[in-house]
């Protein structure tokens, strides 16, 4: 993993830096995203670990903003040990970075609780947006994910289908409009542009569909706008 074209400006507004934690059981992708990482001058690599259960220990001690969880780990793999962090109060945000994108991977790390699923061959500029992004409450899945999920609907194959549609169900018609915007991957800002919306507007919205859709991320909301084939 190369570090060329990653952005070393930080964000308009940035304070405090964002605090990564990087679980990998490969030490030469560790170093490579310590490195990259490293360049930024609102990002921070607080600890890293090699399994799971040592990623969920140092994130209790830690507690960084932001985890980048591999999948596939000895002791504890990353799906279990991101359910683990995602069931503690004040949660990190976790991205799965691996390089399997396995339907029942991605619906695994989707459903443990992730707020973002990239493969590691994600440009590393783009792997810096992602982070910034998911810190600042926005989800972030690789295209390949989001043909992935897309795909899953079209085929009929996924049985969550109904489910999905019957909560959507208790939407009102702006609310709707709001979760498909989610679920396509917009920000709170372009969502407000399209709606003709303000961003306090969406940020209401987006709070009221957490609470009728029962989800606790905007992740979640676009796997339900994505299994009732809306986006």
């Amino acid at each position: 993993m190369s570090t060329p074209g990653t952005d070393d400006s930080a964000p308009a507004g940035a304070s405090a830096p964002i605090r990564v934690l990087v679980v990998d059981d490969d030490p030469l992708v560790r170093s490579a995203l310590g490195l990259m990482l490293g360049g930024q001058a609102d990002l921070e690599v607080v600890g890293e670990a090699a399994d799971g259960r040592a990623g969920t220990t140092l994130a209790a001690s830690l507690r960084p903003d932001v985890v980048l969880m591999d999948i596939r780990m000895p002791v504890m793999d990353g799906l279990e040990a991101t359910a683990a962090l995602h069931a503690r109060p004040s949660p990190p945000r976790v991205i799965v970075l691996t390089t399997f994108d396995a339907d029942d991977y991605v619906l695994g790390a989707l459903a443990a609780g992730a707020d973002g699923f990239l493969l590691k061959d994600t440009p590393p500029a783009d792997i810096v947006s992602a982070i910034r992004r998911v810190a600042d409450g926005e989800p972030m899945l690789s295209p390949k994910v989001t043909q992935t999920l897309i795909r899953r609907v079209r085929e009929g194959t996924d049985p969550r289908a109904a489910e999905a549609e019957a909560r959507l169900a208790t939407l009102t018609d702006r609310e709707r409009e709001v979760a498909v915007a989610v679920g396509r991957g917009l920000s709170n800002a372009d969502i407000a542009a399209e709606l003709y919306l303000s961003v306090p507007t969406v940020k209401a919205h987006v709070s009221r569909l957490f609470e009728k859709l029962g989800a606790t991320n905007r992740v979640q909301i676009a796997i339900c706008v994505h299994d009732a084939g809306l986006a």
